[in-house]
C-alpha cells in the first residue's frame, strides 16, 4: 500500500490580518507547517494553530523564514551560515515552547519560502539549516524539495528527511521550482494538479515546464495555505489520492499491509 504525507503552510495570519483558511484545511491535511512570527504568524496565532492541530491530530511542524513580515518571506536575504543556523534554532524552538503547553510534540521542520529556495542550492545554507535542526532536536523531520541540497544536508546530518514535493508549482528540468516571478510558475487548474501529483506518487515521474520528464520523489506533498483555492483544491486532491488507494498520513507513520 502506498502512502504519502500531505502538508500545507498554515498560521500565517498576524495580528488584525487574516490569511488563508487554515481551520478548515487543518481537517484534510497529515502535517502542518505553522509559521513561526518571522515570516508571518505571532504569538497569539502559533498558540491557537498548535492547539487546533493537536486536537485534528494533525503532525505539528515549524516553518521558520526569514525575519521579513513586508515580504512573506519570499524576499532572498544575504545571511551568513551561522546567522541562519541561529535564526532557525530559534524559530524551532519558540513551536516546541508552545507545543509543551499543550502536551503536544513537534513532528517535523520545513523551511519557508526564500529561506526554502536558497538551501536547495546553496550547500552552506543548507548544512546550516540541518545542524540547527539536529541541535534542537535530532528526531525531527526535515522536509527538503526533493532532490535538494537541503535534502541531502538533512541525510548527511544524520536526521530523517522527507523528500517534498508540490502540488501547485511548476519544476525547472534541474528539479528546482519555477520562481514565483515567472508566469508560469503555479498550476491554478485543480485538476492538472492533482494528476500530476498521482503520477509523482505512483511513478516518481514529474513534467517539467520544457516538456521534459524528471524522476523524483515523494514523501510529503505540500499545498500552499494562503492561495484563494486552497481549501477546494486540498480537499479535492485528497479525495483523488485515496480514490487511488494511497494512504494520507504524517511522515514515520508505518502502514499495515
Amino acid at each position: 500500500m502506498k502512502s504519502v504525507d500531505l502538508n500545507s503552510d498554515i498560521g500565517e495570519s498576524f495580528g488584525a490580518y487574516t490569511i488563508g483558511n487554515d481551520e478548515n484545511v487543518l481537517k484534510f491535511i497529515s502535517s502542518a507547517n505553522i509559521a513561526c512570527g518571522y515570516h508571518a504568524g505571532d504569538h497569539n496565532v502559533m498558540m491557537r494553530t498548535v492547539e487546533l492541530a493537536h486536537i485534528l491530530e494533525v503532525g505539528i511542524g515549524a516553518h521558520p523564514g526569514f525575519p521579513d513580515l513586508g515580504g512573506f518571506g519570499r524576499r532572498d536575504m544575504n545571511m551568513s551560515p551561522d546567522e541562519v543556523f541561529n535564526l532557525v534554532a530559534y524559530q524551532v524552538g519558540a513551536i516546541q515552547g508552545i507545543a509543551n503547553v499543550h502536551g503536544a510534540r513537534v513532528q517535523h521542520v520545513k523551511p519557508h519560502g526564500a529561506l526554502y529556495n536558497k538551501a536547495g542550492k546553496d550547500t552552506s545554507i543548507a548544512k546550516a539549516i540541518a545542524n540547527a535542526v539536529k541541535s534542537v532536536n535530532p528526531e525531527l523531520v526535515l522536509f527538503g524539495l526533493a532532490g535538494s541540497e537541503l535534502a541531502s544536508a538533512g541525510k548527511e546530518a544524520g536526521l530523517t528527511v522527507a523528500q517534498e514535493v508540490f502540488a501547485d508549482r511548476t519544476y525547472q528540468p534541474d528539479g528546482s521550482l519555477t520562481p514565483r516571478s515567472e508566469p508560469n510558475a503555479m498550476i491554478h487548474d485543480a485538476d492538472l494538479a492533482v494528476k500530476r501529483v498521482i503520477r509523482m506518487v505512483k511513478e516518481q515521474k514529474v513534467e517539467a515546464v520544457n516538456g521534459e520528464d524528471i524522476s523524483i520523489e515523494a514523501d510529503t506533498i505540500c499545498v500552499h495555505g494562503d492561495e484563494p483555492e486552497a481549501l477546494r483544491f486540498v480537499q479535492k486532491l485528497r479525495e483523488r489520492l485515496e480514490s487511488e488507494g494511497i494512504t494520507i498520513q504524517p511522515v514515520g507513520v508505518s502502514v499495515d499491509v
